[in-house]
C-alpha cells in the first residue's frame, strides 16, 4: 500500500510552502492523484520525481555555521552528489562570500557568534536580494526567527537533521527553480 501524503505533510517533507505546492500542482509538474476533492502524493512517486527531475543539476552551495560537525555533514553529503560546497564558520566569513562569488543556495545557522543569523541575511537580501536562502535552526520559534521572517521567503531546516534531509532540501530546491519544459 502506497504512503500517502496531504498538501501539508508533502509541504513538511520538501520544505515548500503550501502556496509552492499548489502552484506545482497548477502547473502539472508534481506527481498526484486526487481522491474526492483532495490531493494527496504517493511518497515514492515523489522520491522518484525528485531523484529523476534533479540529475545532471549541479549547484554551488554556501553553508555559514558555527558548528564545525554540521559544515562537515554537509560538505561530505552535498559534495558526494556532485555539488560545489563552500563552508565558512563566522557570518563575517559567510557576507565576504556572499559578496565576493555566485552562489544557488545558502544554508545559514540562525545563532552566530558576532552577528545573528537574522541580521546576516538582512546583509545577504541587500547585497544579492534573490540568492535563496534555508535557515537551518534549533530555534524555530525564537524571537531571531521573528526577525529573519521580515527579511522575506526562505526555506527552514529544523536540527537536528541528518543527510537524507539534507539531499531532500536540496533537491526539493532544485526542483523547484528548474525551468519548465
Amino acid at each position: 500500500m502506497p504512503q500517502l501524503m496531504t498538501v501539508e505533510e508533502l509541504g513538511d517533507y520538501l520544505r515548500f510552502n503550501k502556496k509552492t505546492v499548489y502552484r506545482l500542482l497548477k502547473q502539472g509538474d508534481i506527481p498526484a492523484i486526487k481522491i474526492g476533492n483532495k490531493w494527496r502524493f504517493d511518497k515514492k512517486a515523489i522520491d522518484r520525481w525528485l531523484r529523476n527531475g534533479t540529475e545532471g543539476v549541479r549547484s554551488r552551495i554556501l553553508v555559514i555555521d558555527d558548528d564545525e560537525l554540521i559544515r562537515s555533514i554537509f560538505k561530505e553529503t552535498l559534495e558526494e552528489q556532485g555539488h560545489t560546497v563552500v563552508t565558512v564558520g563566522t557570518g563575517a566569513e559567510g557576507i565576504e562570500c556572499v559578496k565576493r562569488w555566485d552562489f544557488d543556495l545558502v544554508f545559514l545557522d540562525l545563532k552566530l557568534p558576532g552577528t545573528d543569523g537574522a541580521e546576516l541575511l538582512k546583509q545577504m537580501r541587500s547585497a544579492k536580494p534573490e540568492l535563496p536562502v534555508t535557515i537551518i535552526t534549533g530555534y524555530p520559534g525564537s524571537e531571531m526567527m521573528e526577525k529573519a521572517l521580515k527579511q522575506g521567503p526562505f526555506g527552514v531546516m529544523n536540527k537536528p537533521f541528518d543527510s537524507p534531509d539534507i539531499i531532500n532540501a536540496v533537491n526539493s530546491f532544485l526542483k523547484a527553480r528548474q525551468p519548465k519544459r
